[in-house]
């Protein structure tokens, strides 16, 4: 019994965990390969259902939430100084939205997605990636247009008034997603 509790622990050890070095999408890679919770088989499976570049999926999660499995945005302070609510309902590694998260679950039937599970939130980034291409006409391998749409929305991207935070995250995106990509092709499958 006692042996098996081990096993346990240490197959859950690493789950809840950042990569150590999250610039770099082979270690990210090689420090997430487990037998049932392998992020590169998830990121290329995502690419192969929806067709957005694994460099851009990665570089999405990096820009939203650093690989934390539980992000959130920031507390509000009630009198400068008592926390109180979130600015958004943005949650896990997609930093997706309430109701993003259940239209994504209603059209795909994944309705056992979780935002906090990493397979789950990469195949959701690549989902509305895919979105934004068939209704904005964006190329699905261009990072900064496809992270203006996923931080504004379609609608919002349509309009054209992307905020400033929003284009310093697309840069940000944009250069993870090249350097990512340069990374990729030199790793080891």
């Amino acid at each position: 019994m006692r042996c098996v509790f081990v096993v346990v622990l240490l197959l859950l050890a690493g789950c809840g965990t950042v990569p150590k070095d999250t610039r770099n999408a082979c270690a990210v890679f090689e420090q997430r390969d487990g037998l049932f919770n392998s992020w590169r088989r998830a990121a290329y499976a995502a690419e192969r259902e929806y067709g957005v570049p694994v460099p851009v999926l990665m570089a999405t999660i990096y820009t939203e939430s650093g690989f934390q499995h539980n992000a959130r945005p920031p507390r509000t302070k009630l009198f400068g100084f008592i926390p109180w609510t979130r600015v958004s309902s943005a949650y896990g590694y997609s930093q997706a939205l309430d109701g993003t998260w259940a239209r994504y679950q209603t059209e795909t039937g994944r309705w056992t997605a979780r935002r906090t599970d990493f397979a789950d939130a990469i195949r959701f980034i690549a989902w509305y990636h895919n979105q934004s291409h068939q209704q904005n006409g964006i190329a699905l391998n261009d990072p900064y247009r496809l992270y203006i749409a996923y931080y504004h929305g379609h609608g919002g991207y349509a309009r054209g008034n992307w905020s400033q935070t929003a284009q310093t995250g697309a840069k940000r995106a944009s250069g993870m997603a090249a350097l990512y990509a340069q990374q990729l092709r030199g790793c080891s499958s």
